[in-house]
């Protein structure tokens, strides 16, 4: 029943991801009075006193896509929970741990699985299982980014944000996460690494288009 370690580190991802956001994000009306002519997707066009229009994007959160994740992770979580708790519910004697404390029970690995539940978690925790490796990263970063609106700059902050839930997670596990829990949190770095790296191409790419304009300039002057 390792995969009651990756609910943890998930569920504390997506709320210490969520707080940083929170704390950071401007409303939307702000960036509106704050912007000029809008074109398409959310790009402000803004003369520069060089004459060259320099886009610039501005990045809001996608409420709706945060809410879905939300609650679909509730939802699945919970339902792992029942499963937990009536097997708690049968051996919490024997083990000689109180039924509240779940995470306590599961750390503890004095328990016993049916092998209905065997199955079930040994799938959900598959390679494309619901709290697989790859299922379970991909929704964080998709988390983080909906939360952002994609802004790049916000990058480290998320990425911050995601550690500060794993080792909170820890703690409420009670020491090192399961071996599932820790190749998700690898998975989830590479993810950001990834955004950084594709944000840096980016800007390199606008930069260059920037140049040339700039020397089109110069050159028709």
């Amino acid at each position: 029943m390792s995969v009651n370690g990756i609910t943890g580190a998930g569920k504390n991802a997506y709320e210490a991801l969520t707080t940083t956001q929170q704390t950071e994000t401007k409303p939307v009306e702000e960036m509106k009075d704050n912007s000029s002519e809008k074109g398409e997707n959310g790009v402000v066009y803004e003369p520069s006193k060089d004459s060259v229009n320099i886009p610039v994007k501005k990045y809001v959160q996608n409420t709706e896509l945060v809410n879905k994740m939300k609650a679909d992770a509730e939802a699945h979580t919970q339902q792992l929970k029942n499963i937990v708790e009536q097997m708690m519910t049968k051996q919490s004697q024997a083990s000689g741990i109180a039924s509240g404390d779940m995470w306590k029970f599961l750390a503890s690995g004095k328990f016993e699985v049916d092998e209905a539940t065997k199955l079930q978690a040994q799938e959900d925790v598959s390679e494309d299982g619901y709290w697989g490796v790859k299922q379970t990263s991909g929704r964080i970063l998709d988390f983080a980014t909906a939360l952002t609106g994609g802004d790049p700059s916000k990058i480290e902050d998320m990425r911050a944000a995601f550690k500060k839930g794993y080792e909170q997670a820890e703690k409420t596990w009670g020491g090192e996460l399961p071996e599932i829990s820790k190749k998700t949190y690898d998975a989830v770095m590479a993810g950001f690494d990834k955004m950084a790296e594709d944000a840096a191409a980016q800007d390199n790419a606008t930069q260059n288009v920037l140049n040339q304009a700039a020397a089109g300039q110069i050159a028709s002057n």
